[in-house]
């Protein structure tokens, strides 16, 4: 189809979204220029049916009804307030990944021939899908071992491959169009957005990966006694089918039955909480689509967690500037928090500090004297960001992951107890971080790391000086050589990018005319 037919899946998503209301929203419109007034109306935006939703909501709505790749773009955007305003980004967390089942008897073909065996040499039972969701469905099934093991099969969609290469064709065609006459659209990076979401995509499609996510968990929490993984089942799992241990336990969405249960709900709500803290700031690796549905209490009142499709990590240097952000916010100390941003690279040195901390304490002071059900960390942590942003601080993609995942966890704790103490909750694990790897022992540990490193700069010293010698050689005859074949080539590359650029500019501009003249 190319082209043509990006466009054509591109022009669905455009009207799907102003049936919504969420493509340019009513509330915007008479901020714009007559021309985006003009759009509205061609692309059939019309009054949503709900007079008291928000752009977010809707825009959430609108990319549920468009399937599986817009779901996933709605998450990726969640994390990306930059573009879409934080009220937005806020909204398409809570995006609703859930779409109808598909039918058991195809499920059982995608097993047999994923796992290259006939279904009832695996399983002696398999039941209806219990869950469904934009990629997979999961069915309760019973192995073949004796004794038998309860297991959850998570099923591949049939065809959801190709129809995410489809749509993501799509987005990856307006990224580039947008980029190539919007300087806000280059700002914002939208090409690199849409490389995100492949990327994301990629590797939940891949089942295995997410299996690996799973083991890689449950390894580093296996000491944890109050939080625990679902064993994964290697001999049963391929690219397209995940088979882990069945979970026995009371979701955590539902209250009264924890309670009935004999669990305190307030302490389930600790647990979740420190249970994600550790995992960002201790492992660097957290899962970060912990949602009341991912999550149950077994009988020994440990959380139990499910679906690893969505992972954040955080590498050792922001697990330190979040770890220490947050202590700072904790000590009152604004000075601080705002010398780590510095400290990082993270606002640009013209900007002076005090300036900064003085922004930070309009964060931070507001927080401190306020009931526990009214303060929220992961909100703080949204305004944080909204304020380094007018300090041209750009979007660090990890810390705006954990700062959604922060919501959702936040949420999931106030479901069970609405006066839960999330900074009270927070406060050990923050501290006990801090003291492992800030305190006198920790600076110990990277004198000592220092000292390894200049050994190795050391044993390299010789080689990087006749390298240098080399290239001030090659600078004192006339320049740097490059070899004729090379040159050629380079030259050959950038003529050809350039060609493809312009008549991809043009074929665009004279297949939108030709759509929008077939629809109006």
């Amino acid at each position: 189809m190319g082209v043509f037919g990006d466009l054509r899946r591109l022009w669905r998503g455009v009207r799907t979204l102003a049936r919504h209301d969420a493509l340019i929203p009513r509330e915007y419109a008479e901020r714009l220029p007559p021309s985006f007034r003009m759009a509205r109306t061609l692309t059939g935006s019309r009054k949503a049916k709900d007079a008291d939703s928000t752009p977010g909501k809707r825009l959430a709505l609108a990319l549920e009804s468009l399937g599986p790749a817009y779901i996933k773009l709605g998450q990726v955007l969640a994390t990306r307030p930059d573009i879409v305003g934080g009220d937005v980004a806020g909204s398409l967390v809570s995006l609703q990944d859930r779409l109808p089942p598909f039918p058991t008897d195809v499920a059982r073909k995608v097993v047999t021939e994923a796992l290259g065996m006939p279904l009832e040499n695996l399983f002696s039972s398999f039941s209806e899908p219990v869950a469904a969701a934009s990629i997979a469905q999961v069915h309760l099934a019973q192995t073949t071992e004796d004794p038998p093991q309860r297991v959850a099969v998570k099923v591949l969609r049939p065809e959801v491959r190709d129809e995410f290469a489809r749509d993501l064709r799509a987005f990856a065609l307006a990224a580039r169009i947008a980029e190539r006459f919007s300087r806000e659209a280059r700002r914002l990076r939208l090409k690199a957005v849409v490389e995100t979401l492949a990327r994301s995509v990629a590797l939940e499609l891949d089942l295995r990966m997410e299996a690996a996510a799973a083991s890689e968990l449950a390894e580093r929490t296996r000491a944890d006694p109050d939080f625990r993984i679902p064993a994964v089942d290697w001999k049963r799992t391929q690219d397209s089918v995940l088979t882990t241990e069945w979970v026995d336990g009371t979701p955590i969405r539902d209250r009264a039955a924890l309670i009935a249960a004999g669990f305190d709900p307030a302490e389930i709500a600790r647990i979740v909480i420190r249970s994600f803290l550790t995992q960002a700031l201790r492992d660097g690796f957290f899962h970060a689509d912990m949602h009341p549905g991912n999550l149950f209490v077994d009988a020994d009142g440990r959380v139990v967690a499910v679906d690893f499709g969505i992972m954040g990590r955080l590498d050792p240097d922001m697990r330190r500037f979040m770890a220490e952000t947050l202590a700072g916010f904790l000590a009152r100390d604004y000075r601080r928090v705002a010398d780590v941003h510095y400290e990082y690279g993270f606002v640009p040195a013209y900007h002076p500090v005090d300036t900064f901390a003085q922004a930070l304490r309009a964060v931070g002071e507001p927080v401190f004297g306020r009931r526990a059900r009214d303060v929220s960390m992961g909100r703080l942590l949204q305004q944080l960001f909204d304020t380094t942003r007018r300090f041209d601080m750009r979007a660090q993609p990890q810390l705006i992951l954990l700062q959604k995942t922060m919501m959702v966890v936040e949420g999931v704790a106030r479901g069970l107890d609405p006066d839960f103490d999330i900074w009270d909750a927070s406060r050990p694990v923050i501290e006990d971080w801090m003291i492992g790897h800030v305190g006198p022992e920790a600076r110990l540990r990277d004198a000592a790391e220092g000292m390894t490193a200049l050994g190795k700069l050391a044993q390299s010293l010789p080689q990087l000086l006749r390298n240098a010698e080399n290239v001030s050689q090659m600078l004192a005859e006339g320049g740097i050589r490059i070899h004729p074949d090379s040159a050629r080539a380079i030259a050959l590359a950038q003529a050809a990018r350039t060609r493809h650029v312009r008549v991809a500019v043009w074929i665009m501009v004279a297949a939108l005319g030709a759509i929008a003249a077939s629809l109006f």
